[in-house]
């Protein structure tokens, strides 16, 4: 079972929340991975709670037809989320892509991704990622599901980092957070949070009246395997090309993960 350090350590490291690290070691590092799905959902619902704020806010106005609406909110809401976690998992994404697109050898490749300055691609994906994020979102707010997207999408995302710190994946270096988490996380604990998550997508899809109680729930659930595999083709490149992971990959991860989980539920199946 996760302990308190680890809660407080994922507190700490996945959020703004002004919380002491208390022990920080290999086991608190892992409980702290293992605490991430529920931290994520957490913060997934403040962020959906934007969402829901700003559609009935806007959609009363004269300006703001219910499209623009639903635009803004999940704009509002990815914001959010990216303030909530002080834009750790997105400052990731940005310096895995400049590190992968420096063709340079691995351990020149992690020196780029550890300078700390966005390249013209990392800003591209960066930019790509939120812009995608928000018209999916956005789709799946227009068609009242848009809370049920994001808390599945952000805990999706969290699922992608959990399954990359299981045993047989290698961190690219000797320190820094890959280092100290890589292989920590039972495959157990990762597949009892994915199957609790793929329980909630169906639950949550029951609720959907856009493509029936069936369709919607087969949805959720598509959407958290294909989430999942996309993020294990692009952990699999990353660790052939950089030698493993690091926390900037398991931050871009988590960004992929939950854009492609946004898109899934978002595609109209009708």
């Amino acid at each position: 079972m996760p302990d308190l350090a680890g809660l407080r350590l994922a507190l700490t490291t996945f959020t703004v929340l002004p919380v002491k690290s208390g022990r920080v070691d290999r086991r608190a590092a892992a409980a702290s991975m293992a605490w991430s799905p529920l931290v994520g959902a957490v913060l997934a619902a403040a962020a959906a709670g934007v969402l829901v704020g700003a559609r009935e806010i806007y959609v009363q106005t004269t300006f703001f037809v219910t499209d623009y609406s639903s635009l803004l909110g999940a704009a509002l809401a990815i914001m959010c989320l990216a303030l909530l976690t002080r834009g750790l998992h997105l400052d990731g994404l940005a310096d895995t892509v400049d590190g992968l697109a420096s063709h340079k050898p691995a351990e020149q490749a992690l020196a780029v991704m550890r300078d700390g300055s966005v390249g013209a691609l990392g800003a591209a994906a960066l930019f790509g990622c939120l812009l995608i994020d928000v018209l999916a979102l956005g789709r799946s707010a227009l068609t009242h599901h848009g809370t049920q997207s994001l808390v599945l999408a952000v805990v999706t995302g969290r699922l992608a980092m959990l399954w990359s710190c299981t045993p047989g994946i290698p961190a690219a270096r000797h320190d820094g957070l890959g280092a100290l988490v890589a292989g920590s996380v039972p495959r157990t604990v990762a597949a009892s949070w994915t199957a609790a998550v793929c329980v909630g997508a169906a639950i949550y899809g029951r609720f959907d009246t856009e493509v029936g109680s069936n369709r919607g729930a087969v949805r959720g659930v598509v959407a958290v395997f294909v989430a999942l595999g996309v993020a294990w083709v692009v952990r699999r490149h990353v660790v052939r090309r950089l030698g493993g992971i690091t926390g900037d990959v398991l931050g871009a991860l988590c960004e992929i993960a939950m854009m492609t989980s946004l898109l899934v539920t978002a595609a109209n199946t009708r």
